[in-house]
């Protein structure tokens, strides 16, 4: 994948993921939670249930997260979605599994209710599907 397009990818994926995940803080009760996203790197603290860390990883063309459940994992984007190679799960998925085991309020973080290409929609353009 040429580096333009899996930043136009990877930024759309992770700035979606701080907009959603930030309105999904304001409705849950956690203490001592916050979100920020800078310089490539989406840090979502849920006080004392954990810590996530999603970040770029360019030379790879993939996208990291550090979860306080499953650990590091690794994602590659394929057929439309970030997905862990070793078992397929797609990235977006475990972190709404992942959220609303930890808080016990289910979460959506599917970006396109539409095409369900799970961050693919770049540039506000309208869905291809």
């Amino acid at each position: 994948m040429p580096e333009i397009q899996y930043h136009q990818l990877a930024d759309h994926a992770l700035e979606d993921l701080l907009e959603r995940i930030e309105e999904f803080l304001e409705v849950v009760d956690v203490d001592d939670s916050d979100i920020e996203y800078s310089q490539g790197v989406l840090t979502i603290r849920l006080g004392k249930l954990g810590t996530y860390v999603i970040n770029k990883q360019t030379p790879n063309r993939q996208i990291w997260m550090s979860s306080p459940i499953s650990g590091p994992v690794r994602y590659d984007y394929a057929k439309g979605a970030w997905v862990y190679h070793r078992d397929g799960h797609k990235m977006h998925e475990r972190l709404e599994n992942e959220m609303e085991q930890l808080t016990g309020v289910k979460v959506d973080l599917n970006p396109c209710t539409t095409c369900e290409r799970l961050g693919t929609c770049v540039n506000g353009s309208d869905c291809p599907v």
